[in-house]
């Protein structure tokens, strides 16, 4: 507790017993005690409110990002733009119109531009 050995508690309890007196010493330590939980109850509100200052910074920085994300998805897919509902075919498009998808670095088989019965087994 603050540092102090139970020796130097001792001699601190014997000087106040001596300088304050035993008739005194039971009120002294009523309100020493009373101070010390007052100076902790102001403590701990202060560091919880330091504490609730951190947590409302970091929910701003979490919305800032949120908002940030949300903007470039709203970007790349805006709200007026037409997609078709999944499960309606007729709004789907023909397949002839679909692009036909390309592999990186151009990596196609011979096979690849086959029927999938008709490519050879490897």
């Amino acid at each position: 507790m603050f540092g102090f050995d139970s020796a130097e508690i001792a001699i601190i309890a014997v000087l106040a017993l001596v300088f304050i007196g035993p008739k005194e010493l039971p009120k002294v330590m009523r309100t020493v005690g009373y101070w010390v939980g007052r100076v902790r109850g102001m403590a701990r509100h202060f560091t919880s409110g330091i504490e609730d200052m951190v947590r409302q910074a970091e929910l701003e920085e979490m919305e800032k990002k949120w908002r940030e994300e949300n903007e470039r998805i709203m970007q790349l897919h805006p709200p007026d733009a037409h997609y078709p509902e999944p499960g309606k075919p007729e709004e789907m498009p023909p397949l002839a119109e679909v692009a036909e998808p390309t592999l990186p670095f151009d990596e196609r088989q011979p096979g690849d531009e086959l029927p999938p019965e008709e490519r050879p087994l490897p």
